[in-house]
């Protein structure tokens, strides 16, 4: 078993890294890379409890743009005090707390929704803050019964504009420091509408030529169809082949482990 895309609570997960290592155990698995948005907090925090019966890996999801898109490039298996990579970590960090703040002044001026200085506090304090812990706060606040909704009728009304770093940028860093950048769910994550073929072949030619390594085939959304079209693109390409569930405790109805979207277990892949 094997889950090379997961979140814990340091970004919009909902799992420590102590209940996340459990649930790995529980599930079976026995490879996996801890991938937190734009932070690696909490895969310093959770390097230090693996069991030697478990391989971890080292990852990270970079919230990217690229042309008029915008993309998530993983990288696995980094070295994290590499110059580049803490240059695109500190970056993108500045990134989404400038984008933190416009939120809160956005949703004060325009929906009267306001934020105590203890609430933003503890907002700050989450490494990798993002829309899922404003939405669990607007639904606490009563403004919304879900995070969906608090998301799709408050927070994502604001255009936030260039908020992301360049996918030219992430996947350098991450090559540089001798780890392997991969385009996470290449036809759209969840919630997301699914890229055309043409859109996906543009994007995929242009961060192949910034250096992509591989290509997240198996992915929880996709069924089995587009998860064997996807690895036959790598293929053609000279791309990797990852895989992840992109789970992210109970803000998901994902499991661990979950490569498709009909759960069927996939074997005679070979897998980075």
């Amino acid at each position: 078993m094997i889950d090379l895309h997961i979140h814990s609570n340091a970004s919009d997960g909902t799992d420590s890294p102590d209940e996340l290592l459990q649930n790995i155990k529980t599930a079976g698995i026995k490879t996996f890379a801890l991938t937190d948005h734009d932070t690696i907090t909490g895969v310093l925090k959770i390097s230090k409890i693996i069991p030697d019966d478990i391989k971890f890996i080292k990852g990270i999801e970079f919230s990217c743009r690229t042309g008029k898109s915008k993309c998530h490039i993983l990288g696995l298996n980094y070295d994290e005090n590499n110059e580049n990579f803490v240059n695109a970590l500190n970056a993108g960090d500045k990134l989404r707390h400038e984008k933190f703040y416009k939120r809160i002044e956005f949703l004060r001026d325009k929906f009267n929704i306001v934020f105590t200085p203890d609430e933003i506090e503890n907002l700050l304090k989450i490494p990798s803050v993002g829309k899922p812990h404003l939405g669990n706060l607007i639904v606490a606040k009563g403004f919304a019964n879900t995070r969906v909704e608090a998301i799709e009728n408050f927070i994502d009304k604001l255009k936030t504009g260039n908020d992301k770093i360049d996918a030219e940028f992430a996947i350098h860093s991450i090559n540089s420091s001798g780890g392997i950048s991969i385009w996470a769910h290449p036809l759209g994550g969840e919630r997301e509408e699914e890229l055309s073929e043409d859109k996906f072949i543009e994007t995929l030619s242009e961060l192949k030529s910034y250096g992509l390594k591989g290509l997240e085939c198996y992915y929880s959304k996709y069924e089995i169809e587009k998860c064997r079209q996807l690895e036959k693109f790598a293929h053609e390409n000279n791309l990797l082949i990852s895989g992840g569930s992109d789970y992210h405790g109970k803000n998901k109805n994902i499991p661990l482990g979950k490569l498709n979207a009909e759960n069927i277990e996939i074997r005679g892949v070979k897998f980075l």
